[in-house]
């Protein structure tokens, strides 16, 4: 199955859209204008700017480890969302661009060649290879997001970019291929077309996080984008300004503060509460003798166990995100990414603002390190200007480059099967 792709965005046309981020822990949507600013200073992979006219967000009820587990309370969270960047943008939309982070997110690369009968690559040749890469890219049960065409072949030539009007015999292509779980899409969409939107394209979220924050020399020299959610740890690697691997964990900063709760005795709420203020993952000096109070898990303030030191809150922090990290180090070093990228790594997500998460990161992956907020992107306010949000911002901006991938010609994934007619039917049976 191929889940829904966004049209390409021509060079000069210009158009609103609107991008929603189903986290675990957050739903945030944006309706955002991009338009052609060819004559302006931009960054050099983007053909148009990107200013955000709504925004919204609020607290995700139903999801988990970024899929679906309560469609009618994850509905709501949808609606709430999407109701205030309307109300911001004061206009109504019809269909969003989704972030997909649950589904066991991961990638595989195929090659294929094919003979040029012409003296020149033309399009179709190069059409004719991706559709013979991208053959046997499907598996059962899982669904394709995107197809990404690394790098040409043509004869003895390698690693072109664009190798049409070229000459040669045999044209060849790498192509990178990112799939995640049928039905946790197939959920997804569903809620969002309950809430009467239609999916215009789904977008990897850690995908998106790289569009909204590397710099064009890390787009082209190489770094890994770790994308640090509350039920999810995605990566997506790019090398050339191409992405050319992704991956993903269900295990998040929520995780920190399930931990927190249980170490602390205490209450969900008051223990990401405590990881907020006093989050950290590296001690200091005066870290063994800061006292916290901590309410019991019944609420009360009263009798033993109702304080801790911000060193056994930092003890507590760190054992998880080394446990993130370490799991991610595996998966990259397998995957032989960490040089492939210079060993350049760019932290997103909630998670990301722990404090001193970057010099963990550092020192764990070997790696120079920074923590992002989204470039590039008008018209945010300083709450969203934060690493947390830098995927909904990169899915605003990813229509300038939908035009990269290759949409293979096949059956695209849906959750209503049967004619128009059927699904009108259904929706009358379920709305009245």
């Amino acid at each position: 199955m191929i889940a829904p792709r966004m049209k390409p965005l021509g060079g000069k046309r210009s158009t609103i859209v609107a991008a929603l981020d189903i986290g675990t822990s957050k739903i945030a949507c944006v309706i955002a204008k991009l338009k052609s600013e060819r004559g302006r200073e931009m960054p050099r992979n983007r053909t148009h700017s990107v200013e955000v006219i709504g925004f919204g967000h609020t607290r995700a009820y139903g999801i988990k480890a970024g899929t679906v587990v309560d469609i009618e309370a994850a509905e709501d969270s949808i609606r709430r969302a999407v109701d205030q960047a309307e109300r911001s943008a004061k206009v109504e939309i019809a269909s969003v661009i989704l972030s997909v982070t649950g589904g066991r997110l991961g990638s595989e690369s195929f090659a294929a060649s094919v003979r040029v009968p012409g003296s020149a690559v033309e399009g179709g040749d190069i059409a004719h290879v991706l559709d013979a890469a991208s053959l046997h890219s499907v598996r059962d049960g899982r669904a394709v997001l995107h197809s990404i065409p690394i790098a040409y072949h043509l004869d003895d030539v390698s690693n072109i970019q664009d190798p049409r009007g070229m000459l040669g015999r045999t044209l060849a292509v790498d192509l990178h291929v990112a799939t995640a779980d049928y039905p946790a899409l197939q959920n997804l969409i569903l809620c969002v077309e309950r809430c009467h939107l239609s999916v215009e394209g789904m977008i990897a979220a850690p995908y998106a996080a790289g569009i909204a924050a590397l710099s064009d020399d890390e787009a082209e020299l190489g770094a890994t984008v770790i994308d640090l959610g509350a039920g999810t740890t995605t990566l997506a690697a790019f090398v050339n300004d191409t992405c050319v691997h992704m991956d993903g964990i269900a295990v998040g900063s929520f995780n920190v503060t399930q931990d927190l709760a249980r170490g602390l005795s205490t209450k969900l709420a008051e223990a990401e509460r405590i990881k907020t203020l006093y989050g950290d993952v590296i001690e200091g000096g005066s870290d063994h003798t800061d006292i916290i109070m901590v309410p019991a898990i019944d609420g009360s303030t009263h009798g033993r166990g109702n304080s801790t030191t911000r060193a056994q809150v930092i003890r507590i922090t760190r054992a998880r995100i080394d446990e993130i990290f370490e799991m991610l180090h595996q998966r990259l070093s397998s995957a032989g990414i960490l040089n492939l990228t210079g060993r350049r790594i760019v932290l997103t997500g909630g998670g990301a603002q722990l404090g001193g998460v970057g010099e963990l990161a550092s020192r764990m992956f070997g790696a120079s390190v920074r923590v992002a907020e989204p470039r590039a992107v008008a018209g945010l306010n300083n709450a969203a200007r934060t690493p947390a949000f830098a995927v909904v911002a990169g899915l605003a901006a990813y229509p300038q480059f939908a035009g990269r991938e290759h949409f293979e010609p096949r059956r695209r994934l849906a959750p209503h099967e049967g004619t128009y007619l059927r699904r009108v039917g259904r929706w009358f049976k379920e709305s009245f």
